[in-house]
Order: structure tokens, then C-alpha cells, then sequence
């Protein structure tokens, strides 16, 4: 039990307290000591010395005079000691003191400027997995060794229907008429800065129209025979075609006799070619399941490659690498190939488990685009070199046929055998515009849109 303490009187009649070092109790007179004396309404304190008249100074002489408690170990038994201790680490966890006059600046692990800067947030893309536009396109020609879309640099398409063209403005979704001929229409391009179309009829005959006006400007003749022109391309004024007998034919469209050189490297007949962006290759596809790289400057066949097992209609050259090329094989090859134009060497080959109608590569981002039959009828996205699947797009009923891409890359056309066109959206984000369908209708009228 702990003493109280007890006091003495020394001559002058102070009494002066005598305390019990070994267990104090100083809860009375702190007690009485921290009580502030009333003082007047004139006395005001310091903010942090106290009011000397509120203060016993006895007292508080007494209370200074006594060792501190942890400064005296003489009494305290070691349980009471591990006591203190145990309650000293748990509840100050170490610390000696918790209130200080002071702060001490705290330690930082790390600087912020030892610290990598941050990188910008990527923008989510967002890839919609339905088609902006559906359009009717009745009687097209569904045949794989045609190409009946080209969407030019102008953002106008055109596309083919039996034996008319039509154009479809992107920026104004208004449709109008180009030309009606006599013959079926098997194949459509524009030139580069589309101040022309050309148009292959199925008589082995070229046209060529100006858009400004509706007017055709000349028409050429590649060779007597009555095959049709099933591929078309350009490259500045040279302009390639290739028939279904296998015969490939540049024209230069500036001179009078067009016919500049003539190349019969295929068996059967061609269905896709494609110039390279630097226009020193040219790829040809064909029904013989081959595909040839030239060189501008040679008549022979620069790489003559025979790896697809099917024909290859499906040619796309790499806008940020010039001597890539890539081909798809038909309905028993079902893959996609690369090549090194410069060596002829296959980079690559990915099986996409159905026949390989279109490629065509994104030109903004390391993409390609390739358009399929059965059993999805859909056009799939893959990320290059990897080949991985970033997106498939189906609404297609039946085998996709042609397939087109807008001049900024952001948009997609595909024509199908079910007779509809579709209008992708690839590279922005999605808009809350639904989904409107046209009809390409021939007619008294020539050609009008109805928006159902």
C-alpha cells in the first residue's frame, strides 16, 4: 500500500512537504497546484508562460526537487518494471516522448525527383462490333476473281452493281450515279488523286471517266480477246490490268497508244494486283495459286512463290515497311502469308481457319484487316507481327467478297454475297448514330437512296 505523504515545519513556520520517494503520490496536490486562482478581469496570462499569481510556488519548488520517475529505479520490482516497459512499447510503440517542441523533418524513402516521370495515359480504343452503315446492293456480281469496290482519296466510293457504278459520298451519305453501260462491270479504281475511274468491263475493255463531269475520256482496248478485265491498278499514270486469262497489261493513259508493256505469267486468271506505295513492285495473284513480284524495271517476274495451295486473290503491300507484302489463300489455303519482296522469302504464315477474300492494312497503326466466308463471314482485325486477334467483326449472312478502306483508315466498306454493304468503323471512338440502311436502286430515275 502505497505512503501518504507527510509534512514537517521548519522555523519560519513553513510547512514543507516530505515525500516518499519510493512510491509518490502527487494526484491531490497536482491537483490543487494546476487550479488557477480567481483572478481579476484585468489579469490576462501569457500565451504560454501562466499567470504568476495563479501559482504556488512552494509547490511547485517541491515538484521540481523530486527525481524523475524514470530516473528512479530504487523500490520499483522487476514485474512492476516489465510492466512499464510492456506498456511503454505498446502504447508508444518505442517512443519516448509524444508531444515535442520541435518537428523533426520526416525521412523520405525516395525523392519524387529520383522518381520516373509519368507516361500519358493511352486513350482507350474502342472498336465496334457493328456496322455504322448497312447498305443494299442488289444484283452485284458475286465473283472472286472481281473487284467491284475502291473507296478513293476524295472519300467517295465507288461501287459496282451489275453494269452501273455508283458513288457513295462518306462526308454527305448521299449516293449518286456515275455511268450505266452496255456490259457487266467486273472491276473499279480510282487513281490516285482521283481525277479519274477506271472501270473493267468483261469485253476485255477499259474506260476511263471523269467524276466531275460524268463523262468518259477514253477507252482501252488491252487485246482482241473477250475476257474480262477483273483487276485494276495504278500506279501515277500507269495503269495495270489483269484479265481473266492470266495477261497483265500497263497502259500509260497520257499517250494515245497506251500499251506499254504486256506480261503472261499466269495460268489462269488473275485476280488481284496490287502496286507497291513506292510503285517499284507489283504483286499479282491468280486462280493458279500463284503470286508474282515484279520489278518495274524487268519483264520477267522479280520472286515467283508457290506456297498457297488455293487461289490468291486477297494482296495488301506494308505502308511502313515497302518490301512486305502479304497474301491470303482461298477456301482450301485459308492463310495469310508474308513475304520479303526483296528476296522473295516467306516471313510469315498464319492459318485463319476459313478463305481469305481481302487484306488491307491499317495506316496508322501496326494492323491488318482481313476479310473471310464461312463459317463467321467476318472481317478480322489482327495486330502485326504477333498475328493477334484484336477484334472480329461479324454481320455478314454470307462470304465476304470485296472489301475497301476509307482515305483517313478509320473505316471499312465490305460487300457480301447476301447483297448488302456494310460500313465499318475501326480507329474512333463509337457515336450514338443508329445504324441507317440504303438501297441501290436502278431504275426509271437512274439511281436514288432510301433510307428505311
Amino acid at each position: 500500500m502505497d505512503a501518504s505523504p507527510s509534512f514537517s515545519t521548519n522555523g519560519n513556520n513553513n510547512t514543507i512537504p516530505v515525500m516518499d520517494l519510493q512510491k509518490p503520490d502527487f494526484s491531490n496536490l497536482v491537483h490543487h497546484w494546476c487550479r488557477p486562482a480567481r483572478a481579476s478581469s484585468n489579469d490576462y496570462a501569457d500565451r504560454f508562460i501562466p499567470n504568476r499569481a495563479a501559482t504556488n510556488m512552494d509547490l511547485a519548488q517541491g515538484l521540481l526537487s523530486i527525481p524523475r520517475k524514470e530516473d528512479s529505479t530504487v523500490g520499483i520490482s522487476p514485474s512492476r518494471e516489465a510492466y512499464r516497459k510492456l506498456l511503454v512499447d505498446t502504447l508508444l510503440q518505442g517512443r519516448t516522448r509524444i508531444f515535442k517542441f520541435r518537428n523533426q523533418p520526416r525521412t523520405l524513402k525516395r525523392s519524387f525527383l529520383d522518381l520516373p516521370p509519368a507516361q500519358p495515359i493511352k486513350k482507350q480504343r474502342r472498336i465496334p462490333h457493328h456496322p455504322e452503315e448497312s447498305l443494299d446492293v442488289q444484283d452485284i456480281i458475286c465473283n472472286r476473281q472481281l473487284n467491284l469496290l475502291d473507296w478513293g482519296s476524295n472519300n467517295i466510293l465507288a461501287v459496282a452493281v451489275n453494269d452501273t457504278v455508283y458513288l457513295w459520298n462518306a462526308t454527305t451519305k448521299s449516293v449518286s450515279e456515275l455511268v450505266t453501260v452496255d456490259d457487266p462491270i467486273t472491276s473499279v479504281s480510282w487513281d490516285l488523286d482521283c481525277r479519274r475511274i477506271a472501270i473493267g468491263l468483261n469485253n476485255s475493255h477499259v474506260q476511263l471517266y471523269d467524276p466531275a463531269t460524268n463523262k468518259m475520256i477514253r477507252t482501252l482496248q488491252g487485246n482482241d480477246q473477250d475476257v474480262l478485265v477483273g483487276s485494276l491498278a495504278w500506279n501515277n499514270y500507269l495503269l495495270t490490268t489483269g484479265s481473266a486469262d492470266g495477261l497483265i497489261i500497263n497502259n500509260d493513259v497520257r499517250i494515245r497508244s497506251p500499251i506499254v508493256s504486256t506480261y503472261d505469267n499466269h495460268s489462269d486468271g488473275i485476280c488481284g494486283l496490287k502496286w507497291s506505295p513506292s510503285g517499284q513492285y507489283l504483286a499479282s495473284g491468280g486462280a493458279d495459286k500463284l503470286v508474282h513480284i515484279w520489278d518495274i524495271s524487268k519483264s520477267d517476274p522479280l520472286h515467283r512463290v508457290n506456297d498457297h495451295t488455293a487461289s490468291v486473290r486477297a494482296l495488301a503491300w506494308c505502308p511502313f515497311q515497302s518490301n512486305l507484302l502479304a497474301s491470303g489463300g482461298g477456301k482450301t489455303d485459308e492463310s495469310i502469308k508474308f513475304w520479303n519482296a526483296s528476296t522473295g522469302a516467306c516471313l510469315k504464315s498464319v492459318n485463319t481457319g476459313s478463305e481469305v477474300s481481302g487484306l488491307l492494312w491499317n495506316k496508322s497503326e501496326r494492323e491488318l484487316v482481313s476479310s473471310h466466308g464461312r463459317t463467321k463471314n467476318q472481317l478480322v482485325l489482327w495486330k502485326y507481327p504477333s498475328m493477334a486477334k484484336m477484334a472480329e467483326l461479324i454481320d455478314h449472312l454470307s462470304p465476304v467478297l470485296y472489301l475497301a478502306q476509307s482515305p483517313d483508315g478509320c473505316q471499312l466498306a465490305s460487300a457480301s454475297k447476301d447483297e448488302t454493304l456494310k460500313i465499318w468503323r475501326t480507329s474512333e471512338k463509337l457515336t450514338n448514330k443508329t445504324t441507317s440502311r440504303t438501297s441501290f436502286v436502278v431504275g426509271p430515275c437512274n439511281m436514288y437512296s432510301s433510307i428505311r
